[in-house]
């Protein structure tokens, strides 16, 4: 029997944690095991061919598909030419989009079986069931749920190609205590640690490699704060003793929950090493109560605050658009209030219906509507039209190309003023109108789309907005020439595993 654990990753980069899960737990099965990742975009015969190549003569071939929200689409139609041009092929599913509603899917009719839940321990033991039997007489297959203390870590098995241009996915932990309707985390009844000495031992064993880009996956790294200090505490020692080669760390953090000894241990880090996502969602405590969502949104502000000014952490905040109960009123205060507030990216989402996640309860009294198709994201509701909502998905693409890209430090001020999200909107507004695109505006163009709604918008004067722009990454002529400046190029220098979008936002 071969056996082939595959998926399709939205970017090169990322290298998918659950399938190297999956191969560091097939026991004696280990050596018929193998990885091969594909990404979004190739053509769905060519990825059929290239996994058709690892039949044997006279073997079976198992293909276990890892499917998530951003790739069900493709990996449905793969399947679905698998079962016409070999149909001996054994095809098992797992993944959290297909670990909910199976009944309704597609994918899962065509596929021979299904693992919802956890499959670290559960993919081996079906393949051993079709390999020697008896035969399992069910499609749907419940992923057993192991202690953590039983499940072999997986992180030797990025490879050397892994380790020197993608993303290493790590996490400490599994599991949420948190309850948001949103988030598929609410159907976890906790968090499992990992234990701490045995994952530290994997992550020097990474770093040793020459790993230097950890990107933590755990729901809620601070949520142990003991156990937060000893990993902040293993970069810090790095760091320290190699400062000309830095490591760079990327954490979930929950927002109202920083106790001094944990901002005396982020004060330590230095520019360009840590990087902190931290979900606020809503500002709305009558939003947060209706979706489950605990959170101390004074504490949350005063924390934001702090790290802007007293650390060197940057920071993603997330706010989603499209919250039962959140209008565009409150969102826009929201939003305000949070550039108020300053974190380095505002991380505008638009709401989405994940399988299985509990906001499906509001659905009739907020009249929630959603695209049947992935990534189900809502169309409209009982607050936002379906036009509002189609402006609020622009506003994000756009917010995301000059914003979040750190390539307008400078004018991003000027034109929010004292009204950021009523004046943005206006931008956004504008822009589509004149561009009719919300992809694929080159660097040079946006700019001078910039350039022009400050002049008609606001009645600045050109050589005024000329001279804004000038100071920005965009308005550079030397980088619209190609060529960087050479204090561009030192701060890059300066730490290589930091991520390109931030090392804009250090050099702007």
């Amino acid at each position: 029997m071969t056996i082939l654990l595959t998926t399709l990753n939205a970017r090169y980069a990322h290298a998918a944690l659950g399938l190297r899960y999956l191969l560091a737990n097939m026991g004696e099965l280990t050596e018929q095991t193998t990885i091969q990742e594909f990404v979004i975009g190739l053509r769905p015969t060519d990825i059929v061919e290239k996994i058709l190549a690892h039949r044997q003569p006279d073997q079976k071939l198992i293909v276990g598909f890892g499917v998530y929200i951003w790739n069900v689409i493709e990996i449905t139609q793969i399947v679905a030419i698998l079962k016409q041009v070999a149909p001996e092929v054994v095809i098992i599913l797992g993944g959290p989009e297909v670990s909910h509603e199976t009944d309704k899917q597609e994918i899962i009719r065509l596929a021979d079986y299904v693992i919802t839940g956890w499959g670290d321990i559960t993919f081996a033991e079906l393949c051993r069931q079709i390999l020697n039997g008896p035969k399992p007489l069910m499609k749907v297959h419940a992923g057993a749920q192991p202690p953590l203390t039983e499940l072999k870590l997986p992180y030797q098995l990025y490879s050397d190609t892994d380790i020197r241009h993608r993303t290493l996915y790590v996490e400490a932990s599994r599991g949420c205590p948190f309850k948001c309707e949103f988030c598929l985390s609410s159907l976890d009844k906790t968090a499992w640690p990992f234990d701490i000495d045995q994952f530290l031992a994997e992550m020097e064993s990474l770093y040793q490699r020459g790993a230097r880009l950890f990107k933590f996956v755990d729901r809620t790294f601070n949520l142990n704060i003991k156990t937060s200090l000893k990993i902040m505490q293993f970069f810090l020692d790095k760091l320290e003793a190699n400062p000309a080669d830095p490591v760079f760390a990327h954490f979930e953090v929950v927002p109202d929950h920083l106790p001094d000894a944990l901002k005396e241990g982020i004060r330590k880090f230095p520019e360009g090493t840590l990087q902190f996502e931290i979900g606020i969602q809503s500002f709305n405590p009558e939003v947060q109560s209706l979706i489950s969502r605990k959170q101390n949104n004074q504490k949350a502000a005063e924390n934001i605050r702090w790290l802007c000014t007293e650390s060197h952490a940057h920071l993603h905040v997330d706010l989603i658009a499209g919250l039962p109960g959140e209008t565009m009123e409150s969102f826009g205060k929201g939003f305000d209030h949070l550039v108020e507030v300053g974190p380095h990216e505002i991380q505008f989402g638009i709401l989405k219906r994940l399988r299985g996640t509990p906001i499906i309860r509001h659905t009739d009294e907020y009249a929630l509507r959603f695209d049947p198709q992935p990534p189900y994201t809502i169309l409209e509701n009982r607050d936002i039209p379906f036009t509002d909502m189609q402006r609020l998905v622009r506003f994000a693409r756009y917010w995301d190309m000059v914003a979040n890209s750190g390539r307008f430090a400078n004018t991003l001020p000027v034109m929010l003023g004292d009204a950021p999200f009523a004046r943005f909107m206006a931008f956004s507004d504008w822009i589509f109108a004149n561009t009719d695109a919300t992809h694929r505006i080159a660097l040079d163009r946006l700019a001078a789309l910039v350039s022009q709604w400050l002049q008609q918008h606001d009645q600045m004067p050109a050589d005024e907005v000329k001279a804004l722009l000038a100071g920005d990454y965009a308005g550079s002529a030397q980088h619209q020439q190609g060529a960087s400046h050479k204090g561009q190029q030192a701060k890059e220098a300066k730490g290589k595993s930091t991520p390109q979008r931030q090392r804009q936002h250090l050099a702007a």
